[in-house]
């Protein structure tokens, strides 16, 4: 057993699918124990019954063809005219944009790949180092992930729910998030704003109401997209369902039918397609990976994972060190949906024992991978910037680490001040 279990790390390690590798552990799991492997089918089912899972699949696709579409340029163009005026003003520019793409497509690939090409060279002429510009790239392709409508977030609800000891809602989970993840963007955006002041060749881009007002005019249909959907899920008038079904509705009207960037019949069944490979691969992780969690509590891993820390960590302080530590590892280990769907039944019990809020753990946890997207030496978000910029990984290395120290002081701040999760769903540690 100790052998075939090893293989099949190994396979994960030189790039087997992880659906296979994960599936393959649970059914050696399952016949080690002589259990019938029907209970694997159940476990693979029951995703299908929670119901926030149909927002991921509609949130992907509108993410997708406002990524494709002609929404990343007028979007830029607004937030450049109204903050370029600021020191740094183009960088702080970058990091909202970074922002807003990667909460709406739950994926930072796509971020670095649909904004990295608009972005960098736009940061170079302006005056920027280059080593900042990518570093800025890279680190700002995951800065989203708190932020309405993140998969992560979604998620990270579904599996906690079923894997705790009580229910997270997606709708207070977004609430809780909300803080943290301006916190986040305002940590990255003061380091813009200093990086500004000290590059003497940063141009400062004079402000214009006339350009604001003809920026806001190009993006009219476009800005108010985020009000509606943070108004709609915050104010109780959408489930994340309804905030989901909503978003791709405008989203089609917009590009297809008032700016007419894409066309109906041509170029969104090609984007379904690729929204629907990302999907697909995260429902095949989710399904086997809940058979594997159902595993691991009937040996009853999470006990004595929890006895053997209680044993080591006297503190809830300690707890917390601890687990920003392991949770930045796994961040540049896995990507943030295998991490979620592998390590959250696994600490739920943990951050309990110790008496965390888990609406606050699930922030720490996603803040956690975000920074893992860029982490030295197999960070996701080096690989894809090493590829999109054509650098290689040790200066993507180099330029990442002012970033990661800056977002690394904004996890401290939220884990330490866990009022920042939890003052909007008014709830305590």
């Amino acid at each position: 057993m100790t052998g075939l279990v090893g293989v099949l790390l190994a396979l994960a390690g030189v790039g087997i699918p992880l659906f296979v590798a994960l599936a393959g552990l649970t059914m050696l799991g399952y016949t080690s124990n002589e259990t019938d492997l029907s209970t694997l089918i159940i476990e693979m089912n029951d995703v299908a019954s929670a119901p926030a899972l149909v927002a991921i699949p509609l949130f992907t696709f509108a993410g997708y063809v406002m990524a494709e579409s002609g929404t990343p340029n007028r979007l830029v163009k607004v937030a450049r005219s109204l903050v370029g005026w600021m020191p740094g003003g183009l960088a702080i520019v970058s990091v909202v944009a970074c922002a807003f793409f990667t909460a709406f497509t739950g994926a930072s690939g796509i971020t670095i790949i649909a904004l990295g090409g608009l972005l960098f060279p736009i940061l170079r002429k302006e005056g920027f180092p280059e080593r900042f510009s990518l570093g800025l790239l890279t680190s700002g392709g995951s800065l989203g992930l708190l932020f309405p409508p993140s998969l992560p977030v979604i998620l990270y609800a579904i599996i906690a729910s079923g894997s705790g000891p009580e229910a997270v809602e997606v709708d207070k989970l977004f609430a809780a998030a909300l803080v943290p993840g301006v916190v986040l963007v305002l940590f990255m955006a003061a380091y813009s704003a200093f990086i500004g002041l000290r590059s003497p060749d940063v141009k400062q881009v004079k402000f214009s109401v006339p350009v604001l007002i003809e920026a806001i005019k190009e993006a009219r249909y476009e800005i108010p997209l985020p009000i509606i959907i943070l108004w709609g899920i915050y104010g109780g008038w959408l489930t994340v369902n309804e905030a989901a079904t909503l978003t791709v509705l405008i989203v089609l009207v917009v590009e297809c039918f008032l700016y007419r960037d894409l066309s109906f019949m041509k170029d969104i069944p090609r984007i379904a397609v690729k929204s629907t490979v990302l999907v697909g691969a995260i429902l095949m992780i989710l399904g086997v990976a809940l058979g594997l969690t159902n595993y691991l509590i009937l040996e009853e891993v999470p006990d004595k994972i929890l006895e053997y820390i209680q044993s080591n960590v006297d503190t809830k302080v300690g707890f917390l060190i601890s687990l920003n530590l392991f949770l930045l590892v796994v961040g540049c280990l896995l990507d943030i949906f295998s991490a979620i769907i592998v390590v959250v039944p696994l600490i739920l019990p943990l951050a309990a024992a110790y008496d965390v809020n888990p609406y606050h753990l699930g922030v720490i946890f996603l803040t956690n991978l975000e920074i893992g997207y860029m982490t030295p030496p197999v960070g996701m978000n080096l690989f894809l910037s090493a590829f999109r910029f054509r650098k290689p990984l040790p200066t993507l290395y180099l330029a990442s680490i002012p970033f990661i120290v800056v977002l690394l002081l904004a996890l401290m701040v939220i884990t330490y001040v866990p009022e920042l999760s939890l003052w909007m769903i008014g709830a305590s540690e």
